[in-house]
Parts: structure tokens; C-alpha cells; sequence
């Protein structure tokens, strides 16, 4: 084989890859944006002002280390608010994505250890709104044991479906009843509702994109015992 053929091979090959490479990280955001976002129950984006598009001084859309979860929201809660001397944790099931006992860290906030619980929200079986953060990468490349990669397929979730928390020894269901997207300036999805007791799944999407835009909230209502 004349060393001609061999460069037009390799520089096939080379292309090839290539194109197989892009396809593999465009694909998952169109994919997400044209087939999940319209099954959400509703929009809660609002309007970003200049003062408002930047976390800790950068871009919300470029340049943030998305692994710290004080970094996901705008004007939410310091980043000494997710650093505690004494961490506490619990576990999170959630079948449907094969995720079984995820630690959930109260305090700390390096998303590549775990799942983290925003500061202040109220604990699992408690009245009130527990919210729980967690990292997603492409689709592909997803790993319900890889903290960095727990939540890619949260977008999957529909109503209904249910995710199983145990706190201190107490095991609660909850039960998926909306799905939405927000922008890191919507604090109001961190609220607390003392009506009941609720869990708030949280996620930066489109799952792979470096931007990460926007968030997607999953809430879910607990089951009474029976």
C-alpha cells in the first residue's frame, strides 16, 4: 500500500471521528431542547438584567466551575453557607435512573463527592422544600455511580415516578408531580412551602452543554404512609 493511500486512510479516518465526535455532543442538546422541554409543565424563566448575568463576577453562561454548587444560582446563598465543620449526610434512590443510595451532603459543596443539599432548605420528612443539587455531563457518558454525571438523565423523569429518601434511619417516598426549567437568577424554586413536605431535584441543562444555561427543576410531594 503506497504511503499515499495510507495518508487518504487516515485523514478518512481522522474525518470521520471527528464528525462522529460533534454529532455525539450536539445530538443529546438538540435532542434534550426538541423532545424533553416540552413535556415540562411549565416556563419560570424571567428576564436577566446586566446586573444579574454573572456568578461571582463571571458569566453565568462561560467560565464557572460548575462542580461547586454555591456557583448555581445568583444571589442565592454564599459559598460559606455550604462549608460546615460537621457534614451530614443521607441517601437518595431513584429507580428509574438506577441510582441507588446517592449520598446527599448537608454542608460542603464539591458536586464531584456527592449530592448536595442547598443551605437552609428544610431537611427530608420535614415540612418545607428540600433541594438537592446535582452535576450532569453528556448523556452518553452517563454513570448513576459517577457523581459527575449522577443527574444527566434527570430529564428523563416524568409524573409519577418516585425517589425514595433515608434520613436518620427514616425511609420517605416522594412522587414526581412538575417538571421545569429556570434560570440561575429564579431563586423562587428554592423557596419553602410549609403546606407539605417536598423535594427539589436540580441540575444545570442542556445536559453537556459548557454553558449550562439554565436549570432544570424536578419537584416531587412525599407519600403518606399507609
Amino acid at each position: 500500500m503506497s504511503q499515499k493511500t495510507i495518508l487518504r486512510i487516515a485523514a478518512l479516518i481522522s474525518g470521520v471521528s471527528g464528525i462522529v465526535i460533534l454529532v455525539g455532543v450536539i445530538y443529546p442538546i438538540a435532542t434534550y431542547t426538541n423532545t424533553y422541554t416540552k413535556n415540562y409543565t411549565q416556563q419560570f424563566i424571567s428576564p436577566v438584567s446586566d446586573e444579574q448575568k454573572s456568578v461571582k463576577g463571571k458569566s453565568i453562561t462561560q467560565d464557572v466551575d460548575f462542580t461547586r454548587a454555591s456557583n448555581w444560582f445568583v444571589g442565592g446563598a454564599e459559598k460559606e453557607a455550604f462549608a460546615t465543620s460537621n457534614v451530614k449526610y443521607f441517601t437518595i434512590d431513584i429507580p428509574k435512573l438506577k441510582i441507588e443510595k446517592a449520598i446527599v451532603a448537608i454542608g460542603g459543596e464539591d458536586l464531584s463527592k456527592s449530592l448536595i443539599q442547598y443551605p437552609g432548605t428544610a431537611l427530608p420528612g420535614k415540612r418545607g422544600n428540600a433541594a438537592i443539587f446535582g452535576h450532569s455531563i453528556l448523556p452518553i457518558f452517563y454513570d448513576p455511580k459517577n457523581y459527575l454525571a449522577i443527574f444527566s438523565l434527570l430529564p428523563t423523569l416524568k409524573n409519577g415516578d418516585e425517589i425514595f429518601v433515608d434520613y436518620d434511619g427514616i425511609s420517605f417516598t416522594y412522587r414526581v408531580e412538575a417538571m421545569f426549567e429556570v434560570l440561575p437568577t429564579d431563586l423562587q424554586v428554592l423557596d419553602q412551602d410549609s403546606s407539605d413536605s417536598f423535594l427539589t431535584l436540580v441540575t444545570c441543562v442542556p445536559p453537556g452543554d459548557p454553558r449550562k444555561p439554565k436549570r432544570l427543576i424536578v419537584r416531587a410531594r412525599v407519600v403518606p404512609p399507609k
